[in-house]
């Protein structure tokens, strides 16, 4: 009798773990307030001019150098004025679930196929290592808002959804991955891993360095270009390190061009290595980033626990959403 007893006890804990299983890997998601949840002080500074001519609108938040020279510029035989400022231009979810739209209100697509499952695995002795799926937004929400008008400085793409990784058969596989980035082979070592530490510590102090591009930071490793996270420490980590290496993937694959310096005054161009100055983010779900230091967002690579504690939620908010702002140099009124 208590042999039965305890088999049916074995059975209802077994069912219970499968449905907290399952509940864990419902879809979460929220639709950014624009208003209220994107990061707006991090388009600053502006910069009108360069140099000793130019005119700066900052509330307080990091920077890198602009194109110097004069503070006026020529696109053709179009002059204009030199002007910099951070562009939010992407999106990113980071999600268990496939196909769950985190950024998009918790929405579930169903394309009529399976595609790997989130995981946290524990290793011996190692730590933990995950797994993530990510999605490409493209979304240029100071247009959307109309917040400057008429301004060929802003991209003008339309709201899209660009990439979904259940549909990239490298995503899941660091072999095929080599393809993307062979490159990798030449970073799986001790030392190159032990430098590292050296571009966490720039990106906490400012921007990372794009000479240990084979870095992101204090999150980890850039390579490889999949969703795969080797040393798990958190949500918040792992996260900011696949959307580290989403922007890196899409720049290898030619789908994510470069604005800044004098080559973007006139227009994009073509980077296949990330500029990885040329970026910060800021995380919107689940929880709206917070400011610290004046700030509420980012450099990639910069640790977590300067802004990540209380932003990973059991169960709730274990999916993450970014948006991603771009350095954007520019010639106004030159086009």
């Amino acid at each position: 009798m208590n042999s039965v007893i305890k088999a049916m006890f074995g059975a209802l804990a077994m069912l219970a773990c499968s449905l907290n299983a399952n509940a864990a890997l419902d879809c979460q998601g929220k639709f950014p307030n624009l208003v209220t949840d994107i990061c707006w002080s991090c388009s600053f500074p502006m910069k009108f001019g360069s140099g000793a001519l130019s005119l700066p609108v900052s509330t307080g938040q990091e920077d890198t150098p602009d194109a110097g020279g004069s503070p006026v510029c020529a696109c053709g035989l179009n002059v204009g004025l030199k002007v910099s400022f951070w562009e939010p231009v992407r999106h990113v979810d980071v999600v268990r679930k496939p196909f769950c739209l985190s950024a998009m209100g918790g929405v579930e697509l169903d394309p009529g196929f399976d595609a790997p499952h989130g995981t946290q695995t524990k290793k011996d002795h190692s730590g933990t290592s995950s797994f993530y799926q990510a999605h490409w937004y493209v979304d240029t929400v100071m247009v959307l808002l109309g917040a400057v008008l008429d301004s060929p400085c802003l991209e003008q793409n339309v709201f899209d959804l660009a990439y979904m990784t259940e549909l990239d058969p490298l995503w899941n596989d660091d072999e095929l991955t080599s393809i993307l980035n062979p490159d990798s082979f030449l970073f799986g070592n001790l030392v190159a891993r032990l430098a590292c530490g050296a571009d966490c510590a720039a990106a906490t102090a400012g921007f990372g360095s794009n000479s240990l591009f084979w870095c992101a930071g204090c999150q980890g490793s850039m390579y490889p270009l999949n969703g795969h996270v080797a040393s798990h420490i958190g949500g918040v980590q792992a996260s900011s390190l696949i959307t580290s290496r989403l922007i890196a993937k899409m720049h290898r694959e030619g789908l994510m061009w470069a604005a800044d310096g004098d080559a973007g005054l006139c227009g994009y161009y073509p980077e296949m290595l990330m500029d990885k100055t040329n970026y910060k983010y800021q995380m919107h779900f689940p929880i709206a980033q917070n400011k610290i230091d004046g700030k509420c967002c980012q450099p990639l690579g910069r640790t977590s626990i300067v802004w990540g504690a209380g932003k990973e939620i059991p169960g709730a908010g274990e999916d993450f959403a970014y948006m991603i702002f771009r350095k954007r140099s520019c010639c106004q009124g030159a086009f």
